[in-house]
């Protein structure tokens, strides 16, 4: 009897918006499916909503960095088992180790305290559009709009200068370029990381007014525990919402029968924000978690560690859970998207990119009321683990 060789996630795009055409066949025949792995372990994909939505929300299947195996390639390489998640690096454990570290952060992120930086925001919004503006058309949005929004907002957040910038986001690019070398992507996390040790020391220091300041103050976490979620949130910070920013520009200069809607009617933002988020899925090769124990979903038997791909960007093209799911429609009520997550680890930070979201994109809306693309095609992030543009170069009026 020969083994059988199950096929590897599904990554080329035919359309710049839309998943791999091969996820929506898998999703039309179950909504999982056998997977192979690059290092030869068997596994899952999950491509169907309802499913994808269960499987984040059971403690039956782990987040622990340690049990799992990579769906995709880096540099051409294998990637291999990680160790366990260094202390503090939360997003990469399970609970009750999640659940103390998310506590302390908790309150850093709630809903009031997010709508109570949106004065903020927009200014920072607002000062960023001038200067692209300054900037002459065409321009490109991608480094005088959508990266430094949010790289300043979470820079102001976390106490982190600004002036400082340039290093992280360089490292943060070839750490989820897909094209970099096992050793130079934890070499770039590594640095990261050691710049973050150096704040905390400063911090100690000098305190000020800030979430790493107010988290060291605690008294609660170790200097490695602090320097490692300083890692992570800055990172998470300005890489999501930067790539969110570019590309939902993108798709809606794309779409101009959605950008005239929403410029008619911008009250609309929230749902627009929403709808993108669902319709763009920038995780684009999904999240992974480990089977703790046999599971059985929808007639397939998981077995106990083994890894299962839970592929957002097929789940938020669901039509059993959208209907005309391949549209993007800023009307659409597209609550119960998956582009945040679900579950104990849904994403922490998500009230602070509704907020950096609505404020850039009623913002660029409104300073470039005949904002235009200035190239057939733009470079899209493809060879990045987190899927946008590279570019946006756009053209507008005097």
């Amino acid at each position: 009897m020969t083994e059988t060789i199950h096929p590897e996630l599904p990554t080329t795009r035919q359309r710049p918006f839309d998943p791999p055409a091969r996820l929506g066949e898998l999703r039309a025949e179950a909504p999982i499916t056998p997977l192979g792995f690059p290092d030869g372990h068997d596994g899952w994909l999950v491509t169907g909503h309802d499913l994808a939505r269960a499987v984040l929300a059971d403690l039956r299947f782990s987040n622990r960095a340690e049990l799992k195996h990579a769906p995709v390639r880096m540099g051409g390489q294998v990637i291999p088992q990680q160790p366990p998640a260094p202390p503090g690096l939360f997003i990469a454990t399970d609970p009750p180790v999640h659940s103390r570290y998310r506590r302390l952060l908790t309150g850093q992120f709630t809903v009031r305290r997010m709508n109570q930086l949106t004065p903020r925001v927009e200014r920072i919004v607002a000062d960023q559009l001038a200067e692209a503006r300054a900037q002459g058309s065409p321009v490109d949005l991608v480094p005088h709009f959508a990266l430094p929004v949010p790289s300043l907002v979470i820079c102001e957040l976390l106490g982190v200068p600004y002036a400082e910038r340039a290093s992280f986001q360089r490292d943060t690019a070839v750490g989820l370029r897909m094209t970099s070398t096992l050793d130079e992507a934890m070499a770039a996390v590594e640095r990261i990381r050691e710049y973050v040790r150096e704040l905390v020391d400063r911090k100690k220091a000098e305190p000020t007014d800030d979430m790493l300041s107010g988290l060291v103050a605690t008294g609660e976490l170790t200097d490695e525990e602090s320097a490692n979620i300083g890692l992570m949130l800055l990172i998470a910070g300005h890489e999501t919402t930067a790539n969110m920013l570019g590309l939902g520009a993108y798709a809606l200069l794309r779409n101009p029968g959605q950008l005239a809607a929403l410029r008619a009617e911008p009250e609309l933002v929230d749902g627009a924000v929403e709808e993108l988020m669902r319709y763009l899925s920038i995780i684009q090769f999904g999240t992974t978690r480990v089977a703790l124990e046999d599971v059985e979903l929808a007639g397939a038997r998981v077995r106990a560690g083994q890894t299962v791909v839970i592929s957002l960007p097929a789940a938020n093209r669901d039509p059993e859970r959208f209907e005309r799911p391949d549209e993007l429609d800023v009307r659409r009520r597209a609550g119960g998207h998956l582009g945040f997550g679900h579950g104990v680890h849904q994403c922490l930070g998500q009230q602070l990119a509704r907020v950096e979201m609505r404020a850039g994109l009623a913002g660029l809306l409104r300073e470039f009321p005949d904002l235009r693309l200035a190239a057939p095609e733009v470079p899209m992030r493809t060879d990045m683990g987190i899927y946008g543009v590279h570019a946006l170069p756009v053209e507008f009026s005097a």
